[in-house]
Protein backbone atom coordinates (compact mmCIF):
# COMPACT_ATOMS: atom_id res chain seq x y z
CA UNK A 1 0.00 0.00 0.00
CA UNK A 2 1.16 3.17 -0.81
CA UNK A 3 0.25 6.13 0.82
CA UNK A 4 2.49 8.78 -1.38
CA UNK A 5 3.65 8.50 -4.68
CA UNK A 6 5.82 11.38 -6.38
CA UNK A 7 4.39 13.03 -9.79
CA UNK A 8 7.10 11.11 -11.54
CA UNK A 9 5.82 7.89 -10.40
CA UNK A 10 2.50 8.12 -11.92
CA UNK A 11 0.42 8.53 -15.04
CA UNK A 12 -2.64 8.62 -17.37
CA UNK A 13 -2.92 4.95 -15.63
CA UNK A 14 -2.88 5.86 -12.68
CA UNK A 15 -6.73 7.54 -12.11
CA UNK A 16 -7.98 5.21 -9.36
CA UNK A 17 -4.77 5.78 -7.11
CA UNK A 18 -4.28 8.92 -7.46
CA UNK A 19 -7.39 10.92 -9.03
CA UNK A 20 -7.31 12.43 -12.35
CA UNK A 21 -5.54 16.02 -11.44
CA UNK A 22 -2.18 14.34 -10.23
CA UNK A 23 -2.62 11.34 -13.00
CA UNK A 24 -2.41 14.25 -15.22
CA UNK A 25 0.75 15.91 -13.62
CA UNK A 26 2.39 12.84 -14.04
CA UNK A 27 1.16 11.98 -17.74
CA UNK A 28 2.62 15.59 -18.55
CA UNK A 29 6.20 14.73 -16.94
CA UNK A 30 6.65 11.78 -18.80
CA UNK A 31 5.94 14.04 -22.01
CA UNK A 32 8.31 16.75 -21.01
CA UNK A 33 5.62 19.30 -19.81
CA UNK A 34 7.23 21.55 -17.31
CA UNK A 35 5.00 20.45 -14.20
CA UNK A 36 5.95 22.24 -10.73
CA UNK A 37 7.69 19.25 -8.78
CA UNK A 38 5.20 17.69 -6.31
CA UNK A 39 3.80 14.42 -5.17
CA UNK A 40 0.24 13.01 -4.55
CA UNK A 41 -1.45 11.46 -1.54
CA UNK A 42 -3.03 8.31 -2.63
CA UNK A 43 -7.09 7.53 -2.26
CA UNK A 44 -5.06 4.25 -0.31
CA UNK A 45 -4.26 7.34 2.49
CA UNK A 46 -8.25 8.57 2.11
CA UNK A 47 -9.32 5.09 2.61
CA UNK A 48 -6.88 4.29 5.17
CA UNK A 49 -8.04 7.43 7.64
CA UNK A 50 -11.73 6.64 7.62
CA UNK A 51 -11.04 2.68 7.97
CA UNK A 52 -9.24 3.57 11.13
CA UNK A 53 -11.63 6.18 12.50
CA UNK A 54 -14.35 3.98 12.00
CA UNK A 55 -16.52 6.54 10.14
CA UNK A 56 -17.23 4.85 6.86
CA UNK A 57 -20.28 3.43 7.77
CA UNK A 58 -21.28 6.35 9.36
CA UNK A 59 -20.57 8.54 6.16
CA UNK A 60 -22.34 6.16 4.16
CA UNK A 61 -25.47 5.99 6.85
CA UNK A 62 -25.65 9.89 6.43
CA UNK A 63 -25.67 9.73 2.96
CA UNK A 64 -28.55 6.98 2.85
CA UNK A 65 -30.67 9.73 4.05
CA UNK A 66 -29.82 12.89 2.23
CA UNK A 67 -32.60 14.31 0.16
CA UNK A 68 -30.44 15.57 -3.04
CA UNK A 69 -33.36 18.06 -3.90
CA UNK A 70 -33.44 19.91 -0.07
CA UNK A 71 -30.60 22.44 -0.11
CA UNK A 72 -30.96 22.25 3.89
CA UNK A 73 -30.65 18.35 3.94
CA UNK A 74 -27.65 18.81 1.33
CA UNK A 75 -25.99 21.45 3.66
CA UNK A 76 -26.98 19.32 7.14
CA UNK A 77 -25.15 16.28 5.31
CA UNK A 78 -22.03 17.77 3.96
CA UNK A 79 -21.45 19.32 7.86
CA UNK A 80 -21.96 15.96 9.24
CA UNK A 81 -19.65 14.20 7.38
CA UNK A 82 -17.10 16.79 6.93
CA UNK A 83 -16.37 16.93 10.53
CA UNK A 84 -16.55 13.42 11.07
CA UNK A 85 -13.49 13.45 8.97
CA UNK A 86 -11.46 16.34 10.11
CA UNK A 87 -11.93 15.27 13.72
CA UNK A 88 -10.46 11.94 12.41
CA UNK A 89 -6.89 11.50 13.61
CA UNK A 90 -4.38 11.51 10.42
CA UNK A 91 -2.65 7.86 10.95
CA UNK A 92 1.02 7.77 11.88
CA UNK A 93 2.04 6.37 8.61
CA UNK A 94 0.28 8.23 6.39
CA UNK A 95 1.64 11.50 8.45
CA UNK A 96 5.42 9.90 8.26
CA UNK A 97 4.82 9.55 4.20
CA UNK A 98 3.71 13.02 3.76
CA UNK A 99 6.67 14.49 6.35
CA UNK A 100 9.69 12.49 4.14
CA UNK A 101 7.56 13.83 0.92
CA UNK A 102 7.75 17.08 2.20
CA UNK A 103 10.76 17.66 3.53
CA UNK A 104 12.36 15.81 0.29
CA UNK A 105 10.59 18.48 -1.81
CA UNK A 106 11.70 21.21 0.49
CA UNK A 107 15.47 20.07 -0.19
CA UNK A 108 15.29 19.34 -3.59
CA UNK A 109 14.17 23.33 -4.17
CA UNK A 110 16.40 24.23 -1.39
CA UNK A 111 13.56 25.92 0.53
CA UNK A 112 12.91 25.42 4.25
CA UNK A 113 9.03 25.29 4.48
CA UNK A 114 8.56 25.26 0.71
CA UNK A 115 5.36 27.24 -0.10
CA UNK A 116 2.91 24.60 -1.89
CA UNK A 117 -0.56 24.54 -3.51
CA UNK A 118 -2.17 21.43 -2.03
CA UNK A 119 -5.04 20.03 -4.26
CA UNK A 120 -7.91 17.85 -4.46
CA UNK A 121 -7.70 15.04 -6.76
CA UNK A 122 -10.79 13.04 -7.04
CA UNK A 123 -11.30 9.66 -9.22
CA UNK A 124 -13.88 10.94 -10.94
CA UNK A 125 -12.83 14.07 -12.83
CA UNK A 126 -12.44 14.51 -16.16
CA UNK A 127 -15.04 11.93 -17.32
CA UNK A 128 -16.69 12.69 -20.53
CA UNK A 129 -20.73 12.61 -19.46
CA UNK A 130 -19.41 14.54 -16.70
CA UNK A 131 -18.18 17.52 -14.75
CA UNK A 132 -16.80 16.64 -11.38
CA UNK A 133 -13.83 18.73 -11.63
CA UNK A 134 -13.37 21.99 -9.36
CA UNK A 135 -16.24 20.82 -6.96
CA UNK A 136 -13.52 20.17 -4.45
CA UNK A 137 -10.76 22.34 -2.35
CA UNK A 138 -7.45 24.01 -3.38
CA UNK A 139 -5.11 25.80 -0.76
CA UNK A 140 -2.72 28.08 -2.09
CA UNK A 141 0.52 29.22 -0.19
CA UNK A 142 0.46 26.16 2.22
CA UNK A 143 3.94 26.59 4.09
CA UNK A 144 5.05 23.47 6.94
CA UNK A 145 4.55 19.88 7.42
CA UNK A 146 1.33 20.45 10.23
CA UNK A 147 0.38 22.93 7.59
CA UNK A 148 0.43 20.46 4.63
CA UNK A 149 -1.25 17.99 6.80
CA UNK A 150 -4.32 19.68 8.06
CA UNK A 151 -4.96 21.05 4.21
CA UNK A 152 -4.38 17.83 3.18
CA UNK A 153 -7.41 16.71 5.60
CA UNK A 154 -9.32 19.26 4.69
CA UNK A 155 -8.90 18.27 0.61
CA UNK A 156 -10.48 14.66 1.97
CA UNK A 157 -13.05 16.24 3.41
CA UNK A 158 -14.16 18.16 0.75
CA UNK A 159 -15.02 14.86 -1.40
CA UNK A 160 -18.50 15.58 0.73
CA UNK A 161 -19.15 19.30 -0.16
CA UNK A 162 -23.31 19.58 -0.24
CA UNK A 163 -22.39 20.66 -3.88
CA UNK A 164 -20.09 17.50 -4.07
CA UNK A 165 -23.16 15.49 -2.77
CA UNK A 166 -25.92 17.02 -5.47
CA UNK A 167 -24.15 16.21 -8.16
CA UNK A 168 -23.43 13.18 -8.18
CA UNK A 169 -26.93 12.60 -6.40
CA UNK A 170 -28.05 14.26 -9.60
CA UNK A 171 -25.91 12.33 -12.03
CA UNK A 172 -26.65 8.66 -10.29
CA UNK A 173 -23.02 7.96 -9.29
CA UNK A 174 -22.61 6.02 -6.27
CA UNK A 175 -21.01 8.10 -3.47
CA UNK A 176 -19.10 5.15 -2.71
CA UNK A 177 -17.29 5.09 -6.37
CA UNK A 178 -15.68 8.27 -5.97
CA UNK A 179 -12.31 8.67 -3.75
CA UNK A 180 -9.40 11.48 -3.44
CA UNK A 181 -6.41 12.01 -3.39
CA UNK A 182 -4.56 14.93 -2.66
CA UNK A 183 -1.80 16.52 -4.69
CA UNK A 184 1.19 18.80 -3.11
CA UNK A 185 2.69 20.70 -5.47
CA UNK A 186 5.26 23.52 -5.30
CA UNK A 187 3.77 26.91 -5.48
CA UNK A 188 4.77 28.80 -9.25
CA UNK A 189 5.05 32.61 -7.49
CA UNK A 190 2.67 33.64 -10.54
CA UNK A 191 3.61 36.75 -12.33
CA UNK A 192 0.67 35.81 -15.01
CA UNK A 193 -1.67 32.85 -15.18
CA UNK A 194 -4.65 31.67 -16.72
CA UNK A 195 -6.11 29.22 -18.79
CA UNK A 196 -5.91 27.74 -22.37
CA UNK A 197 -7.82 25.61 -24.83
CA UNK A 198 -6.26 24.13 -27.70
CA UNK A 199 -8.83 25.09 -29.74
CA UNK A 200 -11.42 27.90 -30.12
CA UNK A 201 -13.88 26.78 -27.71
CA UNK A 202 -16.41 29.70 -29.04
CA UNK A 203 -16.68 27.92 -32.42
CA UNK A 204 -14.57 24.94 -31.81
CA UNK A 205 -11.67 25.81 -34.48
CA UNK A 206 -8.93 23.32 -33.76
CA UNK A 207 -6.97 25.37 -36.14
CA UNK A 208 -6.49 28.04 -33.03
CA UNK A 209 -4.88 28.15 -29.54
CA UNK A 210 -7.18 30.49 -27.35
CA UNK A 211 -4.89 31.97 -24.29
CA UNK A 212 -6.30 33.98 -21.19
CA UNK A 213 -4.55 35.06 -18.86
CA UNK A 214 -4.46 38.02 -16.38
CA UNK A 215 -2.07 38.63 -13.34
CA UNK A 216 -1.23 37.07 -9.81
CA UNK A 217 -2.33 33.10 -9.27
CA UNK A 218 -5.00 31.65 -11.87
CA UNK A 219 -7.80 31.35 -8.96
CA UNK A 220 -9.04 35.50 -10.33
CA UNK A 221 -9.52 34.01 -13.67
CA UNK A 222 -11.14 30.74 -12.98
CA UNK A 223 -13.17 32.25 -10.23
CA UNK A 224 -14.46 34.84 -12.42
CA UNK A 225 -13.45 37.76 -10.24
CA UNK A 226 -11.69 39.61 -13.41
CA UNK A 227 -12.00 39.72 -16.87
CA UNK A 228 -8.43 38.23 -18.35
CA UNK A 229 -6.74 39.05 -21.77
CA UNK A 230 -7.31 37.20 -24.38
CA UNK A 231 -5.55 35.82 -27.51
CA UNK A 232 -6.15 33.77 -30.36
CA UNK A 233 -3.22 32.06 -32.10
CA UNK A 234 -2.96 30.13 -35.37
CA UNK A 235 -1.60 26.73 -34.38
CA UNK A 236 0.00 26.12 -37.65
CA UNK A 237 2.29 29.22 -38.84
CA UNK A 238 2.16 30.91 -34.96
CA UNK A 239 0.13 34.18 -36.36
CA UNK A 240 -1.31 36.21 -33.12
CA UNK A 241 -5.03 36.91 -35.04
CA UNK A 242 -6.38 38.56 -32.29
CA UNK A 243 -5.50 40.61 -28.49
CA UNK A 244 -8.35 41.78 -26.79
CA UNK A 245 -6.48 43.23 -23.30
CA UNK A 246 -8.62 43.85 -20.31
CA UNK A 247 -8.47 46.44 -17.37
CA UNK A 248 -7.14 44.01 -14.90
CA UNK A 249 -8.27 45.80 -11.46
CA UNK A 250 -7.72 42.40 -9.33
CA UNK A 251 -4.90 40.12 -8.77
CA UNK A 252 -4.90 36.94 -6.54
CA UNK A 253 -1.16 37.45 -4.61
CA UNK A 254 0.34 36.08 -1.06
CA UNK A 255 0.62 38.64 1.16
CA UNK A 256 3.17 37.47 4.45
CA UNK A 257 0.56 39.42 6.70
CA UNK A 258 -2.85 38.37 5.04
CA UNK A 259 -1.92 35.18 3.20
CA UNK A 260 -3.76 34.59 -0.43
CA UNK A 261 -6.14 37.58 -0.93
CA UNK A 262 -7.57 39.54 -3.96
CA UNK A 263 -5.59 42.53 -4.30
CA UNK A 264 -6.38 45.92 -6.35
CA UNK A 265 -3.90 46.05 -9.66
CA UNK A 266 -2.04 49.59 -10.04
CA UNK A 267 -4.06 51.86 -12.60
CA UNK A 268 -0.90 51.54 -14.85
CA UNK A 269 -0.44 48.30 -14.61
CA UNK A 270 -4.26 47.43 -15.28
CA UNK A 271 -4.51 47.27 -18.93
CA UNK A 272 -0.77 46.44 -19.55
CA UNK A 273 -0.70 43.04 -21.50
CA UNK A 274 -0.43 40.26 -19.19
CA UNK A 275 2.57 38.64 -21.00
CA UNK A 276 4.42 39.45 -23.96
CA UNK A 277 4.60 37.56 -27.24
CA UNK A 278 7.21 35.41 -26.59
CA UNK A 279 5.84 34.31 -23.70
CA UNK A 280 2.33 33.73 -25.36
CA UNK A 281 4.14 31.74 -28.20
CA UNK A 282 6.40 29.14 -26.15
CA UNK A 283 2.80 28.92 -24.05
CA UNK A 284 1.05 28.09 -27.75
CA UNK A 285 4.04 25.64 -28.36
CA UNK A 286 3.56 23.64 -25.05
CA UNK A 287 -0.06 23.91 -25.85
CA UNK A 288 0.22 21.99 -29.28
CA UNK A 289 3.02 19.26 -27.59
CA UNK A 290 0.27 18.54 -24.42
CA UNK A 291 -2.36 17.71 -27.33
CA UNK A 292 -0.11 15.91 -29.66
CA UNK A 293 0.66 13.37 -26.43
CA UNK A 294 -3.40 13.68 -25.76
CA UNK A 295 -4.56 12.68 -29.31
CA UNK A 296 -7.05 15.37 -28.40
CA UNK A 297 -8.20 19.24 -27.91
CA UNK A 298 -7.07 19.75 -24.07
CA UNK A 299 -7.83 22.61 -21.42
CA UNK A 300 -4.80 23.54 -19.72
CA UNK A 301 -3.96 26.13 -16.86
CA UNK A 302 -1.17 27.62 -16.43
CA UNK A 303 1.53 29.60 -14.74
CA UNK A 304 4.44 31.98 -15.39
CA UNK A 305 7.03 32.30 -12.45
CA UNK A 306 7.86 36.49 -11.55
CA UNK A 307 11.30 34.67 -10.25
CA UNK A 308 13.10 32.55 -13.22
CA UNK A 309 14.11 33.34 -16.34
CA UNK A 310 12.28 32.72 -19.57
CA UNK A 311 11.69 29.77 -20.87
CA UNK A 312 12.84 28.40 -17.30
CA UNK A 313 9.06 30.42 -15.58
CA UNK A 314 6.66 28.76 -17.72
CA UNK A 315 4.92 25.94 -15.96
CA UNK A 316 1.56 23.54 -16.72
CA UNK A 317 -0.36 23.24 -13.30
CA UNK A 318 -3.27 20.81 -14.94
CA UNK A 319 -4.55 19.49 -18.19
CA UNK A 320 -7.63 17.52 -18.49
CA UNK A 321 -9.73 16.92 -22.24
CA UNK A 322 -11.72 19.46 -23.35
CA UNK A 323 -15.04 18.39 -23.20
CA UNK A 324 -17.60 20.24 -25.01
CA UNK A 325 -16.76 20.60 -28.64
CA UNK A 326 -14.56 17.38 -28.07
CA UNK A 327 -18.50 15.51 -27.19
CA UNK A 328 -19.90 17.19 -30.33
CA UNK A 329 -20.44 14.89 -33.48
CA UNK A 330 -17.98 15.91 -36.18
CA UNK A 331 -19.56 17.16 -39.53
CA UNK A 332 -18.38 19.26 -42.02
CA UNK A 333 -18.51 23.15 -42.03
CA UNK A 334 -19.54 23.61 -46.17
CA UNK A 335 -22.00 21.39 -47.82
CA UNK A 336 -21.33 18.34 -45.78
CA UNK A 337 -17.90 18.50 -47.38
CA UNK A 338 -14.58 17.06 -45.48
CA UNK A 339 -11.57 19.80 -46.30
CA UNK A 340 -10.22 17.22 -48.25
CA UNK A 341 -12.78 17.04 -50.90
CA UNK A 342 -12.72 21.35 -50.60
CA UNK A 343 -9.44 21.38 -51.54
CA UNK A 344 -9.54 18.46 -54.02
CA UNK A 345 -12.43 20.27 -55.69
CA UNK A 346 -10.32 23.62 -55.99
CA UNK A 347 -7.25 22.07 -57.46
CA UNK A 348 -9.29 20.00 -59.84
CA UNK A 349 -11.50 22.99 -61.70
CA UNK A 350 -10.12 23.72 -64.95
CA UNK A 351 -7.72 26.75 -64.92
CA UNK A 352 -9.10 29.47 -67.14
CA UNK A 353 -6.59 31.57 -69.48
CA UNK A 354 -7.93 34.86 -70.46
CA UNK A 355 -6.35 35.47 -73.86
Amino acid sequence: MAYVLGFEEVSKTSLATVGGKNASLGEMLKAGIRVPPGFAITTDSYLELITRAGIANEIQTILSHVNPTSIPSLDHSSEQIQMLIMKAMVPTPIRRAIAENYYRLCDSCDVQDLPVAVRSSATAEDLPNASFAGQQDTYLWVKGLDQVVKMAQKCWASLFTARAIGYRAKMNFPHDKVLISVGVQKMVNSRTSGVMFTLNPINGDPSRVVVEGSWGFGEAVVSGAVTPDKFVVDKVCFEINERAISAKAVECVYQAEKGVIHSEVDSDRQTIPCMNDRELLELVRVAKRIEDHYGCAMDVEWAIDKDLAFPDNVFIVQSRPETVWSQRPKQALLGNKSGYELLMEKALNPLKIST
